[in-house]
This record gives C-alpha cells, structure tokens and sequence, in this order.
C-alpha cells in the first residue's frame, strides 16, 4: 500500500475556497482505481493548515491519480490559493498486526 501524507497552508482570506477545493478533490479522488482512502483535515492548533491522509493500492494507481486531469487543476489552484509553498511525502506501507 502507498501512503500519502501532505500539508497545504491557506491565507485567511482563501481558507474557505481552498478547504472547499480539497473537499472535493478528496471526494473525487475516491472514486478513482486504486484509492483505498482520500481525506483532508484541518489542523485543530492551526485552522489555516490542511492535512491530507491518503491510501493507495499501489503505485501504478497514485501515478493514474497524478495525470487525471482534474488532479492537475487542483494543484494548480491549491498552489494559487496557498500561503507557502506545500509538500507531499509518500511512504510504501506493510500493515502489521499486533
């Protein structure tokens, strides 16, 4: 499994539309092959960071995720509409059990 972890910070003024931006991003995203979950929070010490926590079922279908283009708009306008530059970081994941 492939694991995606990132953070965007809004402005002020561009925290609603880029919260609803990544709400629906999220919520596409969900219906592509290979996602196993795709979630955006918001960080409760600091409401203008967004955190996103996403699953893949391998590779090849984060990489399918990455040239759809809605996936590309939605980049674009996040880079827009944030504070500073953002980032991603993906892990490969064995789940384990206890």
């Amino acid at each position: 499994m492939i694991v995606v972890t990132g953070t965007i910070m809004a402005r002020p003024e561009t925290v609603t539309e880029l919260t609803a931006a990544c709400v629906a991003h999220a919520q596409r995203s969900r219906a592509e092959p290979g996602c196993v979950s795709h979630t955006i929070h918001v960080d409760s010490e600091n409401p203008l960071r967004l955190f996103f926590y996403e699953q893949w079922a391998d590779r090849d279908a984060l990489a399918a995720h990455f040239r759809v283009p809605e996936s590309i708009d939605f980049v674009r306008a996040a880079r827009r509409l944030a504070a500073e530059r953002t980032g991603a970081q993906i892990f490969e994941a064995t789940a384990i059990q206890l």
